[in-house]
């Protein structure tokens, strides 16, 4: 892929100015698709590719969950390991407010407000992950351990498997 087709997003200055290598994946964009519009599109497998979930305890706290694309977030298991009283999916313009992100297109890189990471302890033994670049229909795919060095995630076990 030609360098000049890489959407320039927060995310992506970010990565470059820290000499991180990544390689960029645009795809057709489908409304609702999620990550298994992204895998097929890509040919990858939708273990590979992890959803940024922007997600808020009772008192609005936002915060940043790493999943596999065919996980789903066990937020009474996240609420606990937290030590929230309950977690909560941010609505999409909360969501943008903390990101700077639409949903659909969220990066866990470069967002507009700081917040905890955490990240599903599998993820890290994948040999390479596909996150979003920051705009919907564009991936990266980096190692796990780049995630983990930039966002210093808490690594937890809250995936429930999808039927």
């Amino acid at each position: 892929m030609a360098k000049d087709k890489t959407p320039v997003t927060p995310a992506i200055r970010l990565l470059k100015l820290a000499g991180i290598e990544f390689t960029p994946h645009l795809y057709q964009y489908e409304e609702r698709g999620g990550t298994a519009v992204s895998a097929r599109e890509l040919g990858i497998n939708e273990h590979h590719v992890i959803k940024t979930l922007v997600m808020e305890d009772e008192q609005h706290q936002p915060l940043i969950v790493l999943m596999h694309g065919d996980r789903e977030v066990s937020t009474k298991e996240l609420a606990r390991r937290v030590g929230a009283k309950a977690i909560a999916p941010c609505n999409p313009e909360a969501a943008l407010k903390h990101t700077g992100y639409l949903v659909g297109g969220t990066s866990p890189f470069a967002t507009r407000k700081a917040m905890p990471v955490y990240m599903e302890a599998s993820i890290a033994v994948l040999p390479t992950i596909y996150l979003n670049g920051g705009k919907r229909g564009f991936l990266i795919s980096l190692a796990p351990g780049i995630v983990i060095d930039l966002l210093k995630p808490t690594l937890v076990e809250i995936g429930i498997k999808t039927t």
